[in-house]
This record gives C-alpha cells, sequence and structure tokens, in this order.
C-alpha cells in the first residue's frame, strides 16, 4: 500500500518551506517515526518523520525546492523491504555492459552518503565528497557545499589529492566566499529592518547588585536541586521578577495593533536562544503561574531542544515579552532590538566585581547592568525607567518576589 508523505500543516505565519537535507533516498527501507527530511522554515528546521515502516518508493522534490504546506513531498510503500543486490553470478555481465558509461560516470568516493541532488552533482562535476567540508547537520556535506566547490574546478583525483601539498593562500591574495543566507537568517535580517524601520525605539539603562542572589543562590542551591532535578540559575530570578514588574507596568506587555493598543492579561516571555542557524525565541507561557523550577525546567528544555534542532514552531508563536542574555558572551553593554508586535525587550550583560559604595564603605560587589528597549509610541520614558527600577529593587532584595512585592 503506497503512504503519500507531506509537509506537515503550517501556520498562517509561514508561507513555505524548504527542503534542506533529504536523510533517505529512494528505494532505502524506512521505519516508522524514522527523519526522512529536514525542512527549512523561516523560523525553525522541521522534521518530518515517516508514518509507517516500508520503502521510501519515490521522492518527489529534491533539496532546494519550496514547498507548502500539505503538499505531498514522497511515496513510502508500507510493508515493502529494500531491494536485495543483484546476485554475484550475475555481476560480471552487468559490469560489462555498463563499463563505457562507467568511464565517464564513475562515482567518486562517499557518494552514496549524499542526498539524492548531491549525488547528481558530485557525478557530474567529478567531486570527492570526502574533501569538501559539510555545512548541513552533523557535518553533513549538501548540495549547496559541492556547489560551491565545483565553482572553484572539478576536485582532484584522490591519488593527486595525496601528492599534493595543502593549498595555502599565496601572499597578498584576498579570498572571499559568498555563501547565501539560511530561510532563518533572511528572517531574521527582514525582522529587524521591521523592527528599525516600524518602531520609535529608545534604550534605558541601570545596574544590579546581584550581591543577594548569589548569596541566595549559594545557600539554597544544592536544596533547590535536590527538590526540583535543575539548579537554580540567575534567569529564573530576571524571568520571575520581569513577570512582576510586567504586572506594575502592563504598558511595556503590550503591543501595537494598528492605531490600537492590546493589553495582554497574561506573561508569556520569549527567551532569546542563540543556534548554529541565528537567534530563536521560544516561549514560556504564563509565567505569572510558573515557580522558579518551572521557569528552569522550561529554559533548559527549550535549550535542549534548539541545539537538537527539535523546536517546534509553537514553541517560538506569541510571546508578550522578550529577555535576552548577551552576558553568556561576555557583553557589558549592549542596545537589544524590540521584537515586533512586542513593544519591549530587557537585555542582560555580563556580571562584573566592580567597587560600589554601600552604607559609605567602599566594596567590591558583582554587578550587571541591564537595558530596557522600548517602543516610545506607546511606552514614555517615565515607565521604562521605573518598571527597570522595579526589577532592579527585586533582584536586590529577592525576598520582595517570593511575597510578590
Amino acid at each position: 500500500m503506497s503512504i503519500e508523505v507531506k509537509v506537515p500543516v503550517l501556520p498562517e505565519s509561514v508561507s513555505d518551506a524548504l527542503i534542506a537535507t533529504w536523510h533517505k533516498k529512494a528505494g532505502d527501507a524506512v521505519k516508522r517515526d524514522e527523519n526522512l527530511l529536514d525542512l527549512e522554515t523561516d523560523k525553525v528546521v522541521l522534521e518530518v518523520p515517516s508514518p509507517v515502516d516500508g520503502v521510501l518508493k519515490e521522492i518527489k522534490f529534491e533539496e532546494g525546492a519550496t514547498v507548502t504546506s500539505s503538499q505531498v513531498i514522497a511515496v513510502i510503500e508500507e510493508g515493502a523491504a529494500a531491494a536485495a543486490p543483484a546476485p554475484a553470478a550475475a555481476a560480471p555481465a552487468a559490469a560489462a555492459a555498463e563499463a563505457p558509461k562507467a568511464e565517464k560516470t564513475d562515482a567518486p568516493k562517499g557518494v552514496d552518503e549524499l542526498s539524492p541532488a548531491g549525488r547528481r552533482v558530485a557525478v557530474e562535476d567529478n567531486i570527492d565528497p570526502s574533501k569538501v567540508a559539510g555545512t548541513g547537520r552533523d557535518g553533513r556535506v549538501t548540495k549547496e557545499d559541492l556547489v560551491n566547490a565545483s565553482k572553484g574546478g572539478s576536485a582532484p583525483a584522490p591519488a593527486a589529492a595525496a601528492a599534493a601539498p595543502a593549498a595555502k593562500p599565496t601572499p597578498g591574495s584576498r579570498p572571499e566566499e559568498r555563501v547565501p543566507m539560511t530561510r532563518i537568517r533572511t528572517r531574521i535580517a527582514e525582522r529587524l529592518m521591521q523592527s528599525k524601520n516600524s518602531i520609535a525605539m529608545l534604550t534605558s539603562f541601570n545596574e544590579v547588585n546581584l550581591a543577594e542572589v548569589v548569596k541566595l543562590r549559594k545557600a539554597l542551591g544544592e536544596q533547590f536541586e535536590k527538590a526540583n532535578g535543575v539548579k537554580l540559575g540567575f534567569m529564573s530570578f530576571f524571568v520571575k521578577a520581569a513577570t512582576e514588574a510586567l504586572k506594575r507596568y502592563p504598558v511595556i506587555n503590550a503591543s501595537v495593533d494598528g492605531s490600537d493598543i492590546i493589553y495582554h492579561g497574561y506573561q508569556d516571555i520569549s527567551i532569546a536562544v542563540s543556534t548554529d542557524k541565528g537567534l530563536v525565541t521560544p516561549v514560556l507561557r504564563d509565567v505569572q503561574d510558573m515557580s522558579f523550577a518551572d521557569v528552569e525546567k522550561g529554559i533548559i528544555g527549550y535549550a535542549k531542544k534548539a541545539r537538537d534542532g527539535k523546536l517546534g514552531l509553537d514553541d517560538l508563536q506569541g510571546g508578550t515579552f522578550t529577555i535576552t542574555n548577551g552576558g553568556t558572551f561576555g557583553s557589558l553593554l549592549s542596545t537589544p532590538i524590540v521584537n515586533p508586535p512586542q513593544s519591549a525587550i530587557l537585555g542582560m550583560h555580563t556580571i562584573k566585581e566592580r567597587p560600589i559604595v554601600e552604607n559609605g564603605q567602599v566594596i567590591a560587589a558583582p554587578m550587571m547592568y541591564i537595558a530596557l528597549s522600548y517602543d516610545h509610541r506607546i511606552i514614555d520614558g517615565k515607565d521604562a525607567v521605573l518598571f527597570l527600577v522595579d526589577i532592579k529593587n527585586q533582584l536586590e532584595n529577592p525576598q520582595r518576589m517570593l511575597l510578590g512585592l
């Protein structure tokens, strides 16, 4: 029985997807739930699993093709087994019959591991995939890698490659490489330009003494981990502090829709996560109802899904406010860009021990600069400053968060 494999139903905000990588080729045996291919949208990379056990009978679109929601992209023969290789006795005759053709189209080494489109490029241009740096998932060599390699001329034959020394840039050379943007990177660029061109953006700053948070984590961190199975990190303090401050300054949690302001009676916090393909912002929903442990588990879960390329479109939809932590990369200060239709974003930065004056004494304290970029069309400077002061007060007196003050 033939089973159609279709593109997953995409949300209205995603019009189409790009076939990034086929992990199977026509004729391969497949198992139920085994990943057949990766689809790249402008938000995430989606895996398309096999719906049944069987054999991949037909691939309708090759890598690089654009497909739409629910479009048929492959056919699987359910319950079938992969074709067995020809008997050994028949091999000499078959080889003799194909000899003239083989002289011209002998497949380079490692070509069987490529996608159908990649194999065609490798064979036609006589490229050895083992000598091409892969940019695909898990270091796989993609069709684009092979096309880029072919632009520099045919790959050397294995014997010649072994004898020749590694090529080095000549003195005074100015090498360049042109690489097309991924769908995700293109979408990020569009969103940043949309933010720049449509929002009257302004940024306010403050600094926070995290000594009390550090002390609390040191005193209760071990008990917290034993009780909840996750470590007590800094991020949960900032998420909970922002949630409480958003309740008191709801315009920071609002969004603009035409000439209307939409006030959200809940706090869905987008957490910026860096991936190999670009920055994504999965959403912690209803944070006002979450505990510190819930927040930590949610962040860890999204970080793992992002690393494994498992984030789904539902994980990225919505969000009323964003928190980004450039401090993980050593950023001391920055002006984060608002993610429309949200109206504000909180930027965290690296913690530095600096001298401060406390009770007339100069002491060293773990300090962090925080930044709030906001849409000045609906958020006044006063609200932005008071919002940052509210977060500062909570973090410098973390017991306030426990009491909802």
